[in-house]
Formats: C-alpha cells, structure tokens, sequence
C-alpha cells in the first residue's frame, strides 16, 4: 500500500488531492492508497477522493490513516 502524509499551508489539499488521482490514473495503481489530508481546503480534497472512483482514501488523522493502510494491506 501507499501511504501519503500532506499538512497543506502553502499548498491546498484539494491541488494534492487532484495530483493523486491524476497520478494514479496515469500508472494504473493497483495497491490500495491513504492520504492523510490536513490544512487548508483538506476537507474539499478527501471530497475529491473519495469521489474518485480509485481505491484512494483521504483521512484526517494522521493515527486513522496510519491504522487504515496497515489495516488494507492485512486484508491483501
């Protein structure tokens, strides 16, 4: 699994969020993603995500998310 920690200031999550999914998209990513969003418009990108139609999930917090990627991988 992948997992990816942002604390967005300066960028906005909903920009990282829409970097994910285009990147995934673009390699085809089988493996299960979690995507710790938290800061400016981190709400709007785990929206984003959760929308995606990936297997591309946007957490709040950073235990929840860490949880979460260990918990997909077991079930692999």
């Amino acid at each position: 699994g992948i997992f990816i920690n942002i604390f967005g200031g300066i960028v906005r999550c909903e920009r990282i969020a829409h970097g994910v999914i285009d990147a995934a998209k673009e390699v085809g990513i089988k493996l299960p993603v979690v995507v710790r969003l938290q800061g400016t418009n981190a709400e709007e990108g785990r929206k984003l995500l959760a929308e995606s139609g990936l297997k591309v999930e946007g957490v709040a917090d950073l235990w929840e998310a860490a949880q979460r990627i260990v918990a997909l991988r077991k079930k692999k």
